[in-house]
């Protein structure tokens, strides 16, 4: 069920992992961000929006994760895009021979078999540099970054104060490295000056999981996250709700990964200077 968070702008959250699609209204049609994980899940989000008469115009996918790079047929054949950077990450994922088995072992059990691939990653690259999605309706800009997953975009839905933050400033997550990246903690900590760079301007932040924020809650997730990493690289003990002593029922899960990035880090030394 669609809920809108701004004038012109809904989510629809799913049930496994807080999954937020986010649904820009337009002129000729609607703007669909990372709109979902499970085919029924987005069949009753293509209801919801043929039920009131409206089309899917563009699509766009903040980055290159499994779970933000899905379609459904009922979303019908409208123009998908990324950053140049995200689409050719994935689409060197779906050329190895294989990929469809690989991927399948890193979904969660209780959808793998709903998560439907016909249309996985079918995303085009807009040029880089490009600062807004070409489509007509309201003025969405991209501000690129390499944290968490290379080309990923946070999205400032202008004309209503709302900041789209991909896997980012959640509420429920901590933030996840790339550690594939050449320095995983200083591109997390340029990416959280970039998004502190607009933060003045929204009222309304939706992470890629878990609840919307607002304005009050912009900068109080940046400073949380920030601090959350300082603590990583400086490989201090975390003080992080979302991992405990006491987080959201069924995100018990999120400290085994912050156990893995320690261990990862310790590995591996600790890039970065300071945010």
């Amino acid at each position: 069920m669609l809920r809108p968070v701004a004038d012109g702008v809904s989510i629809h959250q799913s049930e496994t992992i807080e999954t937020n699609g986010v649904v820009v209204e337009g002129s000729a049609g609607v703007l669909l961000i990372d709109p979902g994980l499970s085919a029924a899940e987005m069949a009753c989000l293509a209801n919801d929006l043929s039920g009131s008469g409206r089309t899917v115009v563009a699509g766009f996918s903040t980055h290159p994760h499994w779970d933000h790079v899905l379609w459904h047929p009922e979303f019908g054949e409208a123009p998908r895009f990324g950053t140049a950077r995200c689409a050719a990450t994935i689409h060197d994922l779906v050329s190895d021979t294989g990929w469809e088995a690989d991927l399948a072992e890193s979904l969660p059990p209780e959808i793998a078999d709903e998560v439907p691939l016909d249309r996985f990653g079918l995303i085009t690259g807009l040029p880089a540099g490009t600062g807004q999605i070409p489509w007509d309706g309201q003025r969405v800009r991209i501000f690129e970054h390499q944290a968490h997953a290379p080309g990923h975009a946070a999205l400032v839905i202008e004309e209503r104060g709302v900041l789209v933050a991909g896997d980012m400033l959640s509420d429920v997550l901590v933030p996840m490295l790339d550690f594939e990246a050449a320095d995983p903690i200083e591109d997390y900590l340029a990416a959280l000056r970039l998004l502190e760079s607009v933060a003045g301007d929204v009222d309304v932040v939706i992470p890629g999981h878990g609840s919307v924020g607002g304005a009050d809650q912009v900068n109080a997730r940046i400073d949380q996250d920030r601090a959350y990493v300082h603590a990583l690289r400086d490989a201090r003990v975390v003080s992080d709700a979302r991992i405990g002593p006491s987080p959201k029922d069924g995100w018990e899960w999120v400290a085994d990964v912050h156990e893995g990035q320690v261990e990862q880090l310790a590995r591996g030394g600790r890039g970065g200077t300071p945010g």
